[in-house]
């Protein structure tokens, strides 16, 4: 059969469950404004700003003074350290995580005919890359345990590109919410099937498994330096990562309007992908106090994960063995109970919540005629229909941290008895 990108395939809409509006690190719930004295804040960048001090102020100010404000001094500094950070050959700063996937995407030589997969419980971004190419995603289910992509839904995918006419070309992984994906396996399946794999690691910077790191999965890692991101600037900021030289002088190219030799040599298509100098030098700031910051977030996490075991209703995220998490969001999953029941009851007692991700990317209505591995993604729609995120940042005190957890247990306890009432009314 021929795949046509405007096939109406899917009929049966979605129900997004929204509920509760939210801008993350920004604004509290919509019905909880009136309390916003005593909301907790969902992401504290106010308490790392007071941490950075007057060091923040200065750098900044010195890109002012010396002016270059774009591929200034800042930016090659920080491709220096991050690159020694995660061991990787070349790593390439740029405007943003989802540019770092266009950059990648562009530099495999992507475009129309081919088939990229991708998970289908993760951001849109990857998805969205692809198909502005001209390419077409094809998506996969994931792990329930992991959130992450199930390496054995990749020759589903294969099978599924192929069926439409497609021919498949690599695979996107995405580290959703701070945990590495299974690499090694993933690279394997990939490998058999003749694949190339790009590692988005927008949310895990940082973070380990098996002695791998952000930017040695794949032929090319992308990674994202949004404000929310454990690693983030004042902006949106990005970076790519690859051990390939040819590669690395590609993207080079691409996010420099395609330059050759010098800036009006164009010697292929090309973005205006370049990262601030401003931009740089803040995240260079907070490089500086980054490990500090991991081994709060964690602890943060293990409070959580210790206080609510037990639940009936809740199910708190784990980390694989032999793995590490930045914990760029902690993610429950909820059992036998309405998620905006529980989001509701949260946000009266001044604790905000945000879900990741409300509906698959195969069921939105962007993406719905695109292939789907295996015809469905059980795992992926579960999820969407059951996660709901909890604050998390590094600067979370113990009294915040009792309070988040009393909230959720009796926010739990009490839409759990409701909804034993409504089945037995």
């Amino acid at each position: 059969m021929e795949f046509r990108p405007d096939d109406a395939r899917l009929s049966k809409p979605y129900p997004v469950a929204c509920g509760i509006g939210y801008s993350p690190g920004i604004r509290a719930p919509l019905d909880a404004r009136r309390n916003r004295a005593s909301m907790i804040p969902f992401i504290d960048l106010a308490a790392q700003r007071a941490r950075l001090g007057a060091g923040l102020d200065a750098a900044i100010a010195k890109v002012i003074d010396h002016g270059a404000f774009i591929m200034g001094p800042e930016v090659a500094r920080l491709e220096e350290a991050i690159a020694e950070r995660c061991g990787v050959r070349n790593a390439i700063a740029c405007s943003s995580g989802t540019d770092a996937l266009l950059l990648a995407l562009m530099a495999l030589e992507v475009g129309p005919g081919d088939a990229v997969l991708v998970p289908g419980f993760s951001f849109v971004a990857p998805a969205e890359m692809v198909a502005l190419l001209g390419a077409a995603p094809v998506f996969l289910d994931v792990e329930e345990h992991s959130f992450n992509l199930d390496p054995a839904s990749i020759a589903l995918g294969v099978e599924a590109a192929r069926s439409t006419g497609l021919k498949p070309v690599g695979v996107i992984s995405v580290d959703l919410f701070g945990q590495l994906a299974d690499v090694d396996s993933i690279e394997r399946a990939a490998e058999k099937l003749g694949l190339w794999l790009v590692s988005d690691s927008a949310q895990s910077f940082g973070a380990e498994r098996r002695g791998r790191t952000v930017g040695t999965g794949g032929r090319i890692a992308t990674s994202s330096f949004y404000p929310s991101k454990p690693l983030g600037c004042y902006g949106d900021g990005g970076a790519v990562f690859t051990e390939d030289d040819v590669l690395a002088a590609r993207i080079r190219s691409i996010l420099s309007h395609g330059m050759g030799e010098d800036r009006y040599d164009h010697v292929r298509l090309g973005i205006n992908g370049r990262l601030d100098t401003i931009q740089a030098a803040v995240l260079l700031e907070k490089l500086r106090i980054f490990d500090d910051e991991l081994v709060l977030r964690n602890k943060v996490a293990a409070f959580y994960s210790e206080r609510l075991a037990g639940s009936n209703s809740i199910a708190a995220p784990t980390v694989d063995d032999g793995a590490t998490s930045t914990w760029a969001q902690y993610t429950l999953r909820l059992e036998g109970i309405d998620r905006e029941d529980f989001r509701r009851a949260l946000s009266e007692k001044g604790v905000p919540s945000v879900v990741h991700y409300p509906a698959p990317l195969h069921l939105l209505k962007a993406y719905s005629a695109y292939p789907v591995a295996g015809g469905a993604l059980p795992v992926s729609e579960q999820l969407s229909r059951v996660v709901v995120s909890l604050p998390m940042h590094p600067y979370m005190e113990d009294s915040v941290l009792d309070r988040i957890v009393e909230a959720v247990l009796s926010s739990a306890n009490t839409c759990s008895t409701n909804q034993m009432r409504r089945r037995r009314a």
